[in-house]
């Protein structure tokens, strides 16, 4: 893992500790920490300042998806490949609680509603499951034929939407809170994720919406027309796969691709 200066523009800090690639990093809510997961099938816990690790957990699955508990930092859950989301307690190293509904590796975890109280999580088996926190069982199901896979979850600025990466080259949205249901006026095309599981990333004020696609392109919408405001070619060599926006300068956007580049856009 390495942590980058963006005023400084180079690389303030790596972070050597596991075996193989890196699949997800998170910090917790004050910045002080953060957890990665790594296909070697370890999670480990990192202080940012000195670089320790301060824990090392793992249930012999490969996690790929780490999300801290917004009530607690000592909470954080991790989708796994064999299908169950489960909490570990980094003070004890202990697993608090297994959700265990999904048919096939979980692909994303997004906390929803007063704070995360809900959780809302998506799978290749092509459902997603909302969850009352700390109990195991889903209180809604989201699944019908016509659904792909959605290997990607934004939640909006405002909180009252959720965009999906769909793999049939759009992205769909969907309420986020009481009934969850499909906006099917609001969805985003004209972009091509078919097999890659391309970032979602919305502007902080909401108002537009961006993501990279199979051929290295960086694509923008309107969130409120839903119509494309601009087309950049972003990478080579494969796929822009990830896209962040800067949380405080809003014309600022951060991609990377397949080779294995971090590009800066103005």
């Amino acid at each position: 893992c390495k942590v980058w200066s963006v005023e400084k523009r180079k690389c303030m800090r790596t972070y050597v500790g596991h075996g193989a690639a890196v699949r997800d990093v998170q910090f917790n809510n004050d910045g002080t920490k953060f957890v990665s997961c790594s296909f070697d099938r370890y999670l480990r816990l990192w202080n940012v300042e000195s670089g320790k690790v301060l824990g090392t957990f793992t249930n012999r699955r490969v996690p790929y998806v780490v999300k801290f508990y917004p009530n607690d930092d000592n909470i954080f859950v991790v989708g796994c490949s064999d299908n169950k989301i489960v909490a570990y307690d980094s003070t004890t190293g202990e697993i608090t609680q297994e959700y265990d509904h999904h048919l096939a590796p979980v692909n994303t975890i997004t906390f929803v509603e007063d704070n995360g109280t809900k959780m809302v999580t998506s799978s290749d088996d092509k459902k997603v499951l909302v969850w009352e926190w700390d109990i195991g069982v889903p209180i809604k199901y989201i699944s019908d034929p016509t659904m792909h896979s959605m290997p990607v979850v934004t939640m909006h600025p405002s909180e009252k939407f959720l965009l999906c990466q769909s793999l049939d080259n759009r992205i769909v949205v969907y309420q986020a809170g009481e009934r969850y249901g499909l906006q099917r006026k609001k969805k985003f095309e004209g972009h091509n994720v078919a097999g890659y599981a391309c970032d979602i990333a919305i502007s902080p004020d909401g108002r537009f919406v961006c993501s990279g696609d199979s051929n290295g392109k960086l694509v923008f919408w309107d969130f409120k027309r839903t119509r494309i405001l601009q087309k950049y070619h972003a990478h080579d060599k494969g796929p822009s796969i990830a896209a962040a926006w800067h949380p405080v300068e809003p014309s600022t956007v951060f991609t990377c691709g397949w080779d294995g580049v971090i590009k800066m856009w103005e």
